[in-house]
């Protein structure tokens, strides 16, 4: 019996090694091929190929099996064309967004809790706003606003989905198509005058749109978690400091960061 249980610890032992390993080597080698290619394609091949257990199923689940991974996809996805849009050339950045996505895939993915259900929606939302902010920004300008629309309301829509359904909500979609909605109607608002913030020489950026929808996602899901604690009642009380200071937020980033190292 003793020998059963040590060979059933080195077992599961051995099975998270090698979930950490092709973890990181997804992270790097999809970010790493990027970069050395110089196109986007491969890497989201690999992070598309990566999901084949959404399609190892039958056929009538793989709908709910795509809506569960959306959020998982949307940030590896968006990793991806971060690093692509940084350049050919390795920078700290590329090095930041692996580090970054190889903590996501073995750290953050895999918790199921209703606080990380909601840190994923929230990455998701920032690393996916912000690299949807860049790639609008480099296509033709006639139909940026329709990329960007038709992405933030995917983003918004996933994010949304991703928490409700962690919390056992009995019919999250029509909440969750409203969120993306209003996502998609702030970025096109906002479309003429997207801001991207640098960090230095670093390679870094971050969307101000990807900002905002983050810390407006940021508030809404504090609502949400309020009311489904008080039976769909909102107790103002316990939600008034997280909305005080989400306002606090967008009015810095609006009035006081408006005028970052480059707009598009």
């Amino acid at each position: 019996m003793a020998d059963y249980i040590f060979i059933r610890k080195s077992r599961n032992a051995l099975s998270s090694l090698m979930h950490v390993l092709l973890n990181l080597a997804l992270a790097v080698v999809s970010i790493g091929a990027t970069v050395i290619t110089g196109n986007c394609l491969i890497g989201l091949i690999l992070i598309f190929v990566s999901k084949w257990r959404i399609f190892a199923v039958n056929h009538r689940y793989w709908l709910l099996n795509i809506r569960s991974s959306l959020v998982d996809f949307i940030v590896g996805a968006g990793f991806v064309l971060l690093a692509y849009a940084a350049g050919k050339s390795f920078l700290p950045v590329h090095f930041a967004l692996m580090a970054a996505y190889a903590i996501w895939l073995i750290v953050l993915k895999p918790r199921s809790s209703a606080n990380f259900a909601i840190t994923q929606a929230l990455a998701a939302i920032l690393v996916g706003s912000t690299a949807a902010s860049i790639f609008a920004a480099i296509t033709n300008d006639n139909i940026m606003s329709l990329i960007l629309a038709v992405s933030e309301f995917i983003i918004g829509y996933a994010a949304s989905n991703h928490v409700l359904v962690q919390a056992s909500d009995t019919n999250p979609t029509l909440i969750s198509l409203v969120v993306g909605l209003v996502f998609a109607e702030i970025a096109w608002l906002s479309h003429v005058w997207l801001i991207i913030y640098t960090i230095g020489s670093t390679g870094i950026c971050l969307s101000q749109l990807a900002l905002i929808l983050t810390i407006l996602a940021f508030a809404y899901f504090q609502i949400y978690s309020d009311m489904s604690k008080h039976k769909g009642k909102l107790m103002l009380g316990n939600v008034s400091l997280p909305l005080v200071f989400c306002a606090i937020m967008i009015s810095v980033l609006v009035i006081g960061f408006s005028q970052p190292r480059f707009s598009i």
